[in-house]
Formats: structure tokens, C-alpha cells, sequence
């Protein structure tokens, strides 16, 4: 146990004890300094921490010098009560504030209770509450402004994650302060109440007791509960000062001396005002002049040196400005801040910006958040941050998705406008501006805002100008999902794995296979848009057949039949008959023949001729299927399957291939066409 938990349980354990326990006056006389001195720790850490959520633990300590403060109180009482002697601490401050007359001290008693009851307390008690509740309204909007930081790059995940432990640490702290106020509050009432015992019963044991006249209990007892409750409530004011201090707290880059003076005594105008005024208010007025006079003639210096200060600032900085330029000129280019390259970025005219400006109601960064999420789910890959920008060079309504630094994709949207598609059954046309749909470019036409009820009503598809961008973005994403998986990734998916399955990730990384290929495997599967998403299955797949071959071809092939449930759930729906074209058995001896081993892996030596014939035969039977309104899928056998889709994915990049073993045997298939050559 660490010594500091000791002497917290120490501390904790007294205030108890005291509560039960008589104390003798000399150690009383200790304890009420010990609370004189921790009551000034408290109010000068307040006073000057930076950031209220570097006292954090502030409410718990609020609860424990609240209770042995009261610890102290019925200690002093008991004291008071039955010796009518509670230390020199408490004789000294009762005869002290009171300077030797009742009244005065006990005047001046009751105004310290009442600046402390009805000011400090009462104020601590509405601003906590105050902060606790705008404190938690305020969150959804600062995680929303997390998250979109992180999805511009603005920042990384860390900083993201500290940012969120924040936000948690500063609703939990308010809200622990608004009931912590409580303590104070109730702290005061009870000095109140315990002060008018003390006098009552002073009284009455002076006088029936001790055999007092009514005059000597007075001037016995009433200095005594003066002094026992300044002593008590001295301490419990400056606690209660550092709770209004640290509820109040609001800057974080100075302390509070520096933003204060700087904040009163900085335009020079306003002293000036303040010091004419007061010379004024002194001749003008009975007021005593002489010394209204020389703060007014202070004040309009102040003024003066102030200004002083400012021009001399300004000079300094607009001399620092031109050096800083000239350095700047000078020194060498850093080129290395050149070399980074965004994943994925998205340009935007200065038209589109209102779509991606939260303060003029555009949703585009939460979109960009909900794609990642999707495509999380979809595919089962962290989609890398999306950086968005705005681009002068662009047209006003132009947009730009790159790859690695790389233009892949764009599209022109209007900003106040509705795109309406045909879905091939709506006869009636719809006047507007004739496009092409940026996703996959299908005829597509603008339309205006009071067009879009009637369009839809007429059976168009209609999208606003912000679905659109997503949508494009979502499908650039998943056709370069691949060249975005990077080892470190793969490495992070590992881990994740590694947590539930951690004899498989042994035996597999890195005895059998390391980062780089178990990524070309994955790279593989997501180029045809397989799901990564069951990686147990798939790592047990590769420690299965990663002691036979390490061609990442064949591995991903045997990954594929292991993922068969979920292939043919994605290309083959559930009680239906599925068309599809098989290939001729001729064309893939052909193929596998052609088939060249190297030990960098296998490569197709197939006849230039013989290869236009497949693929014209190909595009005829696939254009068949498209014209029954359904997607041309090829159904090979397992060994031919790669080396087919190799061989047709420079033509045909988005035809799906897939083999026999890859197929549930619930799946119905129909052929309604055969490749051959």
C-alpha cells in the first residue's frame, strides 16, 4: 500500500473518530492549523491551475475537508460545553476579530456567514449546475467535431481519443462538482446551527451549571462561539471561494493573475475615462479631493504607460513579421512535408463548400463518417481518413477524388438542384438539364426543387446534391480498396484477431507467412470485392495450406472456397434461380496449358488470337445477360478460375468469376450462355 493512501485513510479515519472521541485542547489547537493550512492549499491550486480538469479530484477532496471540518466543529463544541475552554486557537480568534467588544465580533461573525451563505455558496451552487447541464448538451456537437477533424485529417486517431477521454473527464467532473456544491452549502447551515448551540448551551451550563451571572456567561461563551465559529468557517469560506474559482475557470492558456490584469488594464481609453471621471467626482463634488485626485492622475498614467506599451508592441511585432518573412525567404524549402501523400482526398470547387461547411447546415463530413462505417462493415477494412478540401482551381461546382495523390474520378454537381434517373420503367419524361450520373454513369437530369415532388411522384429516382458526392466516393473507395490496404494495416487487423485467437496467429504469423503476404491475399480478395471481414476463417484457411504453397494466387483461391457461404449470399440470391455463363471445357484446357510456372509465381502464355476470340465471346454472352436486366456472373472450375479472371479483367475489370467451389449446393444455377472460342 502506498503512503499516500495511508495518509488519506488517516485523515479520513480522524475526521471520524473526532466526531466521537473528546480531543484535548492542545491537540485541537493542531488540528484547527492543519485545517487553516490545507483550506489555503485548496484556494491557491484553484486559484492558479491552468484548467479546472487538473484538479479533478476536487469534489472528492470537497467531502473530505467538509467532514473533518465538522470533525473539528463538534470537537471545539464538546470543549466549549464542558471545560468552557477550547484552545488558544479559538480564545484568540474570538477576542482578536471581536477587538474586545461583543457586539462587534458578533456582528462581524454573522456578515462573514452571510458573504459566505448567500454570495460565494449560492453562486458556486447555480454556475455548477449551469456548467453540468450546458457541459453534457455540449457533447454530441464536440464528438460530431471530433469526428470530423479526424475524418479531414485535421488530426490523428490519438489525438481523437484524447480529445474524446476529455470531453468524458470534463462531463464527469461537472457533474460530480454540481452535487459537490451541496457539501458547501450544507457546511455553511451547519456552522450556523452549531454557532447558535454553542451560544445556547454556553448560556445554560454557564449559569445553571457553573453558577455564571447572566453578564460573565456572556462575555465567557460568546467569545468562545465567536471564535470556534470563525475558526470553522474561515476555512470553509476559502474552500468555498476555490469551488466559485474552479467552476468559473475558463481560460486554459494563463493564469488567472496574467488574464485578469491583462483583461481590466488593457486599453488605455477606457483608464483615461475612469481617471478624468474620478478628478471630477473630486473637485466637482464634497467628496474628499485629495484623494480622488491622485487616483485620477494615477489612472490617466497607467493610461499613458499602457499605450506606450501597446505602440511599442506593435513595432516589435511588425519588425518580428519582417524578419520572420525574411527568414523564411532564406531558408531552405523543407521538401520532406512534400513527400506525404493522402490515401484518399476529396477537392471541391468553392461552389461545393457550403456541403461540407457545418455552419451552413451541410452534412458532408457525416457522410464521410457513415461511408467509413459502411465500408467497414461491408468489406471488414478501416477505410484510411479521408482529407477534404476546397480547390480554387477547380470550377465552382467541380469535384475531384484522388487516390495516393492521384485524379482517379470526378464529377460537377449544382448546388441547388436534384439529380432525377430513369430507373427503365417511367414513361413520361421531366424537363431539366440532361448529365450523366458521376457513380456509374448512367443519363441522369437536373431538376429544381419545385420539380422534385413531381419527379418523384412520376417514378424517378431523385438524390440531393450531397448523396451524390457520397455515393461516388463510397464506390471510388471500393474499387481501390485494395492498393489502400497497407501492411501496417494488415498488421492492425492481425492484432485485432490476435486478441480472441491467439494460437492461430502464432502458428501463422510469423512461422508460416508474414505481413507482406497474408496482405496480397487480402489485397486480392478485396480487388473483387470479397468481404475480409471473417478473418478467423480466413487466417485458419492460410495456416491450413500455408505449409504446401506460399503462392499468395493459390492461397487466396483456397481463402475463397473457404468463404463460400459468403460468396454465393453475395452474388447469388437466397430461393432463386440464378442465370450465369459457364465456360467451355475446351477453352479451359486450353487456358491451363498456357499456364507458366516461374518462382516469382504463374503466368498465362495463351495465344494473342485465341484470346480476342474468348473475350469477344465473352462480351457477346455477358451482353445478353444484361439485357435480361441481370449481372453477367462466370462459373468456372476451381483451377481455371484466377487464371480466367486474369486473363478478362483488362477488358471486362468488373465481371465477377467465380468457381464451382465456391458455390453453396442450396444455390440454384441456370446457364443461358458458354464462352468458347
Amino acid at each position: 500500500m502506498k503512503k499516500t493512501d495511508i495518509g488519506v485513510g488517516f485523515y479520513l479515519m480522524a475526521a471520524i473518530v473526532f466526531l466521537i472521541v473528546p480531543v484535548p485542547s492542545m491537540l485541537l489547537d493542531i488540528l484547527l492549523a492543519l485545517n487553516i493550512s490545507i483550506a489555503m492549499i485548496v484556494l491557491f491550486n484553484a486559484l492558479f491551475t491552468q484548467e479546472a480538469l487538473n484538479m479533478s479530484s476536487f469534489p472528492t477532496l470537497l467531502l473530505f475537508t467538509t467532514v473533518f471540518r465538522i470533525s473539528l466543529n463538534v470537537s471545539s463544541t464538546r470543549l466549549i460545553l464542558t471545560q468552557g475552554y477550547a484552545g488558544e486557537v479559538v480564545e484568540v480568534f474570538g477576542q482578536f476579530v471581536g477587538s474586545g467588544s461583543l457586539v462587534v465580533g458578533t456582528i462581524v461573525f454573522f456578515i462573514l456567514v452571510l458573504v459566505q451563505f448567500m454570495v460565494i455558496n449560492k453562486g458556486s451552487e447555480r454556475v455548477s449546475e449551469v456548467t453540468a447541464r450546458f457541459t453534457l448538451d455540449a457533447m454530441p456537437g464536440k464528438q460530431m467535431a471530433i469526428d470530423a477533424d479526424l475524418n479531414t485529417g485535421a488530426i490523428n486517431d490519438m489525438q481523437a481519443k484524447e480529445r474524446r477521454e476529455k470531453i468524458q473527464a470534463e462531463s464527469t467532473f461537472f457533474g460530480a462538482m454540481d452535487g459537490a456544491t451541496k457539501y458547501v452549502k450544507g457546511d455553511a447551515i451547519t456552522g450556523l446551527i452549531i454557532t447558535v448551540v454553542n451560544f445556547a448551551g454556553g448560556m445554560i451550563t454557564g449559569i445553571m451549571l457553573q453558577g455564571l451571572t447572566t453578564t460573565e456567561a456572556l462575555n465567557k461563551y460568546i467569545i468562545l462561539t465567536i471564535g470556534d465559529g470563525l475558526v470553522s468557517q474561515i476555512p470553509s469560506l476559502m474552500i468555498s471561494l476555490a469551488t466559485g474559482i474552479l467552476v468559473t475557470k475558463v481560460s486554459k492558456e494563463a493564469d488567472i493573475g496574467d488574464i485578469l490584469i491583462g483583461q481590466l488594464f488593457s486599453i488605455p481609453k477606457v483608464l483615461y475615462m475612469v481617471g478624468i471621471s474620478l478628478i471630477l467626482l473630486g473637485t466637482l463634488t464634497p467628496l474628499p479631493d485629495l484623494i480622488f485626485d491622485i487616483y485620477g492622475v494615477i489612472f490617466i498614467l497607467c493610461g499613458r504607460i499602457i499605450a506606450n506599451h501597446i505602440e511599442i508592441a506593435s513595432v516589435e511585432s511588425e519588425v518580428s513579421e519582417e524578419e520572420s518573412s525574411a527568414e523564411e525567404i532564406r531558408r531552405p524549402e523543407n521538401v520532406n512535408s512534400l513527400l506525404q501523400v493522402d490515401p484518399i482526398e476529396l477537392e471541391f470547387g468553392y461552389g461545393i463548400i457550403p456541403l461540407a461547411d457545418v455552419n451552413q447546415g451541410g452534412d458532408l463530413l457525416d457522410r464521410v463518417v457513415m461511408i467509413r462505417r459502411q465500408i467497414a462493415l461491408e468489406l471488414g477494412c478501416v477505410v484510411p481518413m479521408i482529407r477534404l478540401r476546397d480547390n480554387i482551381q477547380l470550377n465552382p461546382n467541380q469535384y475531384l477524388i484522388k487516390i495516393k495523390g492521384i485524379p482517379v474520378s470526378e464529377g460537377e454537381i449544382l448546388f441547388d438542384h436534384y439529380m432525377a434517373m430513369n430507373p427503365g420503367y417511367v414513361e413520361e419524361e421531366i424537363t431539366g438539364i440532361p448529365t450523366f450520373e458521376p457513380s456509374f454513369h448512367l443519363p441522369a437530369i437536373w431538376i429544381t426543387e419545385s420539380q422534385r415532388e413531381r419527379a418523384e411522384s412520376m417514378g424517378y429516382t431523385v438524390v440531393d446534391p450531397p448523396s451524390i458526392i457520397a455515393t461516388h466516393l463510397t464506390e471510388v473507395i471500393r474499387n481501390h480498396l485494395d492498393e489502400l490496404l497497407t501492411r501496417q494495416d494488415v498488421q492492425n487487423l492481425i492484432n485485432n484477431v490476435k486478441e480472441a485467437n491467439e494460437t492461430l496467429i502464432g502458428e501463422l504469423v510469423p512461422k508460416l507467412l508474414g505481413v507482406g503476404e497474408i496482405q496480397k491475399v487480402l489485397q486480392n480478395l478485396l480487388r473483387e470485392g470479397i468481404s475480409i471481414r471473417d478473418l478467423t476463417t480466413i487466417f485458419e484457411t492460410l495456416a491450413d495450406y500455408a505449409t504446401t504453397t506460399h503462392d499468395t494466387d493459390v492461397l487466396t483461391e483456397y481463402v475463397r472456397q473457404s468463404l463460400k457461404r459468403a460468396i454465393s449470399n453475395k452474388f447469388f440470391p437466397i430461393n432463386e434461380m440464378s442465370s450465369v455463363i459457364t465456360l467451355d471445357p475446351k477453352i479451359e484446357q486450353e487456358i491451363m496449358n498456357s499456364v507458366k510456372q516461374t518462382e516469382q509465381g504463374a503466368y498465362l502464355t495463351l495465344d494473342p488470337e485465341k484470346t480476342q476470340q474468348i473475350v469477344q465471346s465473352l462480351k457477346a454472352e455477358t451482353t445478353k445477360l444484361e439485357n435480361m436486366g441481370r449481372s453477367p456472373i462466370i462459373v468456372t472450375s476451381p483451377i481455371v478460375r484466377m487464371y480466367f479472371k486474369r486473363l478478362t479483367e483488362d477488358y471486362m475489370e468488373d465481371l465477377i468469376v467465380v468457381s464451382y467451389n465456391e458455390i453453396e449446393n442450396n444455390v440454384e444455377l441456370q446457364s443461358v450462355g458458354m464462352v468458347t472460342a
